[in-house]
C-alpha cells in the first residue's frame, strides 16, 4: 500500500490546508506514514512569509534531492505559499525559478487544486481547524500573502456551520476558525465576488466552493468603520454568534483579526458568549505612527491602545498577544522606542517578534530599501523578547 507523508511549514491556515491533503491522498487509497523515510509520496506545504521560512524548504528539498540520487524512489510533491506565489506570476519566471532551484521536486500543486469533496483528516480528536476565508485584500507593505494566497474569498456561510455541525455530532469540543483576516469574513458574499482585486485570483480556480452572495436578513451584516466611514461589511459577528448556539461546541477561538476593523459588534458578541476564547491575538507590527502608515497599516498607536482599552473594559479577564516587525525599513531607534513604550502601556501576555524579511513582489520590496542591519534588528529582537516574553514565561502569565 503506497504511503504519504506531509510536512507543513507556517501558519495555522497551512495546517489546515494539509488535513484537506492528507483527505485527498487518503481518498486515493494511500495512508500515512509516520516518518518521511517510510512514504512514497512526500508533500511539503511551504511557507514564504519570511526568508528564513523559504530557506528551511530548500533545506528539505536538498536533502530529499540526495536521498534521489541514491535510488531511493519517492515523488516529491511542492504546494502552498511559495507555489501559490509562482502560479501567480504571469510571467512564468517564478515558476522557472522554482524548477531550476528545486529539480528534484516532481509536482507543483497550487492549494486551489485541492478541493473540500472530503472531510479534512485530523489527528486531534478534540480540536479542529475551520477554515472560514482565504487570501487577503489588505496590502501590508511587508506581507506577500496577497501574492501568495490572492484575494480574500470567504467561505459559504452554510457550509462553515455544517462543518461545525458535524464536527459537535463527530464529539469535537473546540474549534479554530481560520483566515488571514476573519474580521472582513463575507465582505465579498455581501459585496460580489469581483469587488476587488480580481487579478490576484488564478484562472477559473477558486479555493472555495463557489456559492451565491448572502441573501440572508440584512441585520445580520456589520458594517466598520474606516477612514471616517461605515465601508467595510462583515458577517463575521453574526458567524461566531450562530457558531456558538451550535450544542456540543464548547470553546470557539479565531485567527487573525486586524485592528483596524475590529467591530464593537464583534466586541459585544465575544462579551455575551463565553464559549468565545478570552485570548485575542491582535497583530500591532509596530507601535509608531508613521511607521504604521509607511507599512500600510490602517491606524495609529492612539487607536490600538484605545481598542485594547475597549476590549478589556468590556471582555474582563481577557489576554492579548501580538506581532510586531522589528528593522522595518528605516526603522529609527526613536520609532523602535515608541513600540517598547506601547508593549509597556498594553501588557501583551506573548508577542511573535519578527525581525524584517525583504519578500518578493512587496511594496516595500518595490519602495522601500531594507537599511537596518540584521545586527541592530536582532538587538531589537531581543530587547521585546526579553520584556514580553521571557517576563510572561518566567512569571506565568505567557499566553
Amino acid at each position: 500500500m503506497m504511503k504519504y507523508f506531509i510536512q507543513t511549514f507556517g501558519c495555522a491556515a497551512n495546517q489546515a490546508d494539509s488535513e484537506r491533503i492528507a483527505s485527498l491522498y487518503e481518498a486515493r487509497g494511500y495512508t500515512r506514514a509516520e516518518f518521511m523515510d517510510d512514504a512514497d509520496d512526500i508533500v511539503i506545504n511551504t511557507c514564504m512569509i519570511r526568508a528564513k521560512a523559504e530557506h528551511r524548504v530548500y533545506g528539505v528539498i536538498h536533502n530529499l534531492s540526495e536521498e534521489k540520487k541514491k535510488g531511493r524512489k519517492m515523488k516529491i510533491v511542492l504546494t502552498g505559499c511559495m507555489v501559490g506565489m509562482a502560479v501567480r506570476d504571469k510571467t512564468g519566471k517564478m515558476l522557472d525559478s522554482l524548477r531550476k532551484k528545486m529539480p528534484a521536486v516532481d509536482e507543483f500543486l497550487p492549494i486551489e487544486e485541492v478541493g473540500f469533496d472530503h472531510a479534512p483528516i485530523r489527528t486531534d480528536r478534540d480540536h479542529a481547524w475551520v477554515p472560514i476565508s482565504n487570501g487577503c485584500n489588505n496590502f501590508c507593505a511587508f506581507c506577500v500573502v496577497p501574492f501568495t494566497r490572492g484575494r480574500e474569498i470567504s467561505r459559504p456561510f452554510d457550509d462553515i456551520v455544517r462543518e461545525v455541525c458535524d464536527l459537535a455530532n463527530q464529539g469535537y469540543r473546540c474549534i479554530t476558525l481560520v483566515g488571514q483576516n476573519v474580521n472582513s469574513y463575507g465582505a465579498d458574499l455581501l459585496l460580489g465576488e469581483k469587488n476587488v482585486h480580481v487579478l490576484r485570483d488564478l484562472p477559473e480556480k477558486t479555493f472555495f466552493p463557489k456559492s451565491p452572495s448572502y441573501t440572508g436578513d440584512q441585520k445580520h451584516v456589520t458594517y466598520v468603520k474606516h477612514l471616517g466611514r461605515l465601508r467595510i461589511p462583515t458577517l463575521f459577528p453574526y458567524l461566531l454568534q450562530t457558531l456558538c448556539d451550535i450544542n456540543g461546541i464548547e470553546m470557539i477561538d479565531f485567527i487573525s483579526s486586524n485592528p483596524w476593523d475590529f467591530s464593537d459588534d464583534l466586541i459585544e458578541t465575544i462579551a455575551r458568549n463565553k464559549k468565545i476564547s478570552r485570548h485575542i491575538h491582535l497583530p500591532v507590527q509596530s507601535g509608531d505612527t508613521a511607521l504604521l502608515r509607511k507599512m500600510n497599516r490602517w491606524y495609529t498607536r492612539e487607536e490600538y491602545i484605545e481598542l485594547v482599552k475597549k476590549i478589556r473594559q468590556r471582555i474582563p479577564g481577557v489576554t492579548i498577544s501580538t506581532d510586531i516587525i522589528v528593522g522595518f525599513c528605516g526603522e529609527t531607534e526613536e520609532q523602535f522606542q515608541q513600540t517598547v513604550d506601547l508593549c509597556k502601556k498594553v501588557g501583551f501576555s506573548k508577542a511573535y517578534i519578527a525581525m524584517y524579511s525583504d519578500r518578493p513582489m512587496t511594496a516595500a520590496h518595490k519602495v522601500y530599501k531594507d537599511d537596518v542591519s540584521y545586527q541592530e534588528k536582532k538587538r531589537r529582537w531581543q530587547i521585546l523578547e526579553d520584556m514580553i516574553n521571557k517576563t510572561n514565561l518566567r512569571n506565568g502569565t505567557y499566553r
